[in-house]
């Protein structure tokens, strides 16, 4: 049985926003299921060619205990898509590590699609060094609670990071985004490219934070998190943060929530399209710009249809 004396509360300054002990409390009785492991392993200069899946699926009244490492030794390539479904209460307590060698190369792309009743966390660290290469992408459209928590570690020169997600949530659900992307060498880039949209009283939660070390100077960081809320019972958190002990560094971090702006919606209706369909459109065009950074033509139409279908709810 879960022990709520072990889990984090939102006393802890990262869980402010997100109480998983309350959540949990809603579950059926569930039972441990034994831990499922994943390993990847590319060697030196080995391309990842097809595509690599893995679907993660809970099964009602269980306690899951997935855990999934990707290594790629210098100059690998690897294009990884990760699903999450489900049936039923269910908790599903992930663990990912990604360690990305010299010159390596890893396009993650990630869609969740856990059941409404659902409790999903997902602890991923990520560690990359001198010239390596990650873009990863994460939908969220399913789980009653979901917590996806990255602390992404750039050890090295010249790395490119790019860490883009889009959330879409609707009744009850509660979705919570919690990165520390730290650069802790020189003449690195990052980015974190978030956009969410609420209906109903869904709550989203973003917490973005850049750490720039002394050392890593000639450091590009951005971080970008936009919310729309499509009902008054939505509700947004966001807490953006920089933290920068070097001299010659380029960093940004914006955040933004509200309603759909009501002047385009007028323009298209002055041209004869509805207003559902004119803030459809819009809305399309919100989540677009995050969609257009998957790696691949193919799942990006792939994920535009899943967010699609949302829409339309």
């Amino acid at each position: 049985m879960i022990d709520a004396k072990n889990l984090p509360t939102p006393k802890i300054e990262e869980w402010k926003y997100t109480n998983l002990s309350r959540s949990l409390g809603g579950l059926k009785a569930i039972k441990p299921q034994e831990t499922q492991e994943i390993l990847i392993h590319k060697s030196c200069g080995q391309d990842g060619g097809e595509l690599k899946e893995i679907l993660w699926t809970g099964l009602d009244g269980t306690h899951h205990n997935p855990r999934l490492k990707v290594v790629l030794e210098e100059g690998a390539e690897l294009t990884l898509v990760e699903r999450h479904d489900g049936v039923g209460s269910y908790w599903k307590n992930m663990s990912s590590e990604f360690i990305i060698g010299a010159n390596a190369r890893l396009n993650h792309i990630r869609i969740v699609e856990d059941s409404e009743q659902a409790v999903q966390t997902n602890m991923v660290n990520i560690t990359m060094e001198q010239g390596s290469y990650l873009n990863s992408f994460s939908l969220n459209i399913g789980g009653k609670l979901t917590r996806h928590d990255i602390h992404a570690a750039l050890n090295g020169a010249n790395i490119e990071c790019n860490l883009n997600g889009v959330n879409l949530l609707k009744g009850s659900q509660h979705g919570d985004t919690t990165i520390v992307m730290e650069h802790a060498a020189p003449h690195s880039s990052s980015s974190q490219l978030y956009r969410t949209i609420l209906n109903g009283k869904a709550r989203g939660v973003f917490q973005g934070k850049i750490l720039v070390q002394k050392q890593a100077q000639d450091t590009s960081a951005e971080q970008s998190s936009k919310a729309i809320m499509l009902s008054d019972g939505c509700e947004m958190d966001t807490k953006p943060e920089l933290e920068i002990y070097a001299d010659n560094v380029k960093c940004s971090h914006g955040a933004t929530c509200g309603q759909l702006d009501e002047d385009p919606v007028f323009y298209m209706q002055s041209r004869g399209i509805s207003e559902e369909l004119a803030q459809n459109l819009l809305m399309q065009a919100f989540i677009g710009e995050v969609i257009d950074n998957v790696s691949r033509e193919t799942l990006q139409e792939h994920i535009k249809e899943k967010a699609l279908e949302w829409l339309m709810i």
